[in-house]
This record gives C-alpha cells, sequence and structure tokens, in this order.
C-alpha cells in the first residue's frame, strides 16, 4: 500500500465511525492500492454455498456470486423462501434446508451435501441473529454461540469431503471489537444477559477461532477467513438494533457494499493467507484499544469447547 493511502486507511480504521460506513468504502474505493475487482466471469462453473442467504449480507452475496457465474448452493431454515430466492438469481441455484443453530440439522444438511457429490469452491457462514433475550439451541447451547460458531464449524467439519481446497468465510462483525473472548462463560451464564453483547462476543469467538480452524483444515487445503462488512443496512440491524439504524440510517452502507468483501475474497484470482479478517479488502487488526486478544492457550480452550459440544 502506499505512504499516502496507507494513511488514509489506517485513519479509517482508527476512527471507526468513517471506516465502517459508507463513507470508509468510497473513500478506500478510490485510493491507487484498491484491488481489483474480480472478473464478471470469476465464479463460472464454480459452486458457492452460504447459510442465511434469504435476507440481508446473504441475499446480497447469493446475488452477487450468482451474477460472477456461481452455481449458488442457499443454505436456509425457510425452503419456500430459498426457492422464491433461486428463481430470481441469475443462473443455476440448489436450496438446502438447514437450521444452522441445531446441529442435527446440520449434520444432515452436510451428509446430503456430500451425498450429492458436489465439490465447493467458498462456504460462506453467514447466518445469524440476535436474540433480545437469552435463548438456548435444541442443545441446549446459547443461540448466539450455536448459530454462530458451532453450528458453522460442524458444517464445515462435516462437509469436509466436499470442501477440498475451498474458501471458508466467517462474516463477523465490527461489534467483536468490543469484546474479549469469555473463555470460562462461553455460553453466557453469568451476569445479566444483552443481547447485543452476546452477538459481540459469539463474533469475537469466531475471530478468536480464525488461527486454530486454519490449522486444523489446512491439510485438506482450506483457506479460513473472517470478513467483517462495516456497518450496513439490513433487516437484521433494523430489528435488533432500531436506535443505531435510525440515527445512521444516512451512513450505513447496502447490503451489496456489506457483502462486497466477502465476494471479492472468493472471486478475485490468486490465493490470499489464511487465518486473517479481512474488511474493505484489505487485512485487519483482531483487536483494538484496551480489548485484548485472546491467547493462544484461550484459544486452545475455545478449540476444544467447540469440538466437545457439536461431538456429543
Amino acid at each position: 500500500m502506499s505512504h499516502l493511502g496507507g494513511v488514509v486507511d489506517r485513519a479509517l480504521d482508527t476512527l471507526v465511525l468513517p471506516g465502517f460506513t459508507n463513507l470508509g468504502m468510497r473513500l478506500r474505493s478510490r485510493l491507487a492500492d484498491w484491488p481489483a475487482d474480480a472478473s464478471k466471469d470469476s465464479l463460472a462453473g464454480r459452486h458457492v454455498a452460504i447459510t442465511g442467504a434469504t435476507s440481508g449480507l446473504g441475499l446480497a452475496t447469493a446475488h452477487m456470486a450468482s451474477d460472477l457465474g456461481a452455481h449458488v448452493h442457499l443454505i436456509v431454515r425457510n425452503t419456500g423462501l430459498g426457492h422464491e430466492l433461486a428463481d430470481s438469481l441469475a443462473g443455476p441455484a440448489t436450496v438446502w434446508e438447514c437450521d444452522v443453530s441445531d446441529l442435527e440439522s446440520v449434520r444432515r444438511c452436510a451428509q446430503a451435501l456430500v451425498a450429492s457429490g458436489v465439490v465447493l469452491h467458498a462456504l460462506v457462514h453467514n447466518a445469524g441473529a440476535m436474540p433480545a433475550v437469552r435463548t438456548e439451541s435444541r442443545q441446549g447451547h446459547e443461540m448466539t454461540m450455536a448459530l454462530h460458531v458451532l453450528g458453522p464449524v460442524l458444517l464445515t467439519e462435516a462437509a469436509l469431503p466436499a470442501l477440498a481446497g475451498a474458501h471458508v468465510v466467517f462474516v463477523t462483525s465490527g461489534g467483536m471489537y468490543l469484546q474479549r473472548l469469555h473463555v470460562d462463560d462461553l455460553e453466557y451464564r453469568q451476569g445479566t444477559y444483552a443481547g447485543a453483547t452476546a452477538y459481540a462476543r459469539s463474533k469475537r469467538a469466531q475471530v478468536e477461532l480464525l488461527a486454530p480452524l486454519q490449522e486444523r483444515w489446512a491439510p485438506q487445503g482450506i483457506t479460513v477467513s473472517a470478513t467483517h462488512p462495516g456497518w450496513a443496512a439490513t433487516p437484521g440491524v433494523t430489528q435488533s438494533l432500531p436506535t443505531f439504524d435510525r440515527f445512521l440510517k444516512p451512513l450505513l452502507r447496502s447490503a451489496e457494499e456489506g457483502a462486497d468483501t466477502t465476494v471479492w475474497l472468493i472471486a478475485a484470482p490468486g490465493r490470499r493467507p489464511g487465518g486473517l479478517l479481512w474488511h474493505d479488502r484489505h487485512p485487519r487488526p483482531t483487536s483494538r484499544g484496551a480489548v485484548p486478544q485472546a491467547t493462544p492457550q484461550e484459544r486452545a480452550r475455545l478449540l476444544g469447547w467447540v469440538l466437545s459440544a457439536i461431538e456429543s
């Protein structure tokens, strides 16, 4: 990155407010170091699977990947909406029923994917929710951890035969910068539960798992990444964070702007290093300010808890 471009980029990153908004992306995309767009047929003949594809960032990702030629696999709870989306895409699509928070549903979906013989170029873990009160999954896990961490890891583990050489992308959130890894309370049983805090903790867990999961899945040639979409206008934000949505609406990114780095990462030519967090087409730090990164020992404990939970 050029000196001037680097200064502008770091300033946007440090100041947060401009960097996470639509202004940040528009400024960065005008810098000389902004990576080139993927070619219009860069995903032609490739299979891309997306969870939570019927709304918000997942919906935008599905359309953008399809426009680049991908056969899109829509991993959704509501298959009716999934088929409506499939009919609206530019290219071929397949709908798979899956509640990512339900580990048994995830196993069934992964088994069906593998049995189909499909070879995935990318798996995008986008499904998300922010329950207002503490909610448990079918297996009794706190919902945000089940949906954002346990389900995605299990889906990847169980679908490994279909993922040789694939990109696995976790769509995370800037909220994770506000939370450390609570390795002694991963199920959020202590203190007063807050939906936004639980969401941010689960997103922090996603980011802390990048390095151990990259090491775990490297033998299959998998590249593990996380993408931070910035502050994007989605139905989930409107419903879960109405005050945030109301005051920042003019500055929120579109869903397409929020999905840009995810689609670019899986579609642009060349292999990028795994285990990194990406935002606006460049790697970013995973912590800032007074919120520390997890230690290697804490990450190992987190991974151990995840593997135990999905194997039980």
